[in-house]
């Protein structure tokens, strides 16, 4: 991936390009590496770019570091 892409969540500069739509240029899915966040690149500002990035979602390797665990996603409901 191009140096200049950083995480907007957590301004690593790790990310992969983990998909492109079928339409060549029209968008990217992008991967972070430390904070695991993926993102599209047609997405708004405020999800693709760290400048835009909420400033109380953002994160710092320290955060990082202090996390205990990462959540598991809960088993899907049954209906009926």
């Amino acid at each position: 991936m191009a140096d200049s892409v950083l995480c907007p969540r957590c301004a690593h500069t790790a990310v992969e390009r983990v998909f492109t739509s079928p339409v060549p240029g029209v968008w990217e899915v992008l991967h972070c590496g430390r904070c695991l966040y993926m993102w599209r690149t047609s997405e708004p500002a405020r999800r693709t770019r760290r400048e835009a990035y909420p400033a109380e979602f953002r994160l710092t390797p320290e955060d990082i570091a202090a996390t205990t665990e990462v959540p598991s996603v809960p088993p899907l409901r049954v209906r009926g």
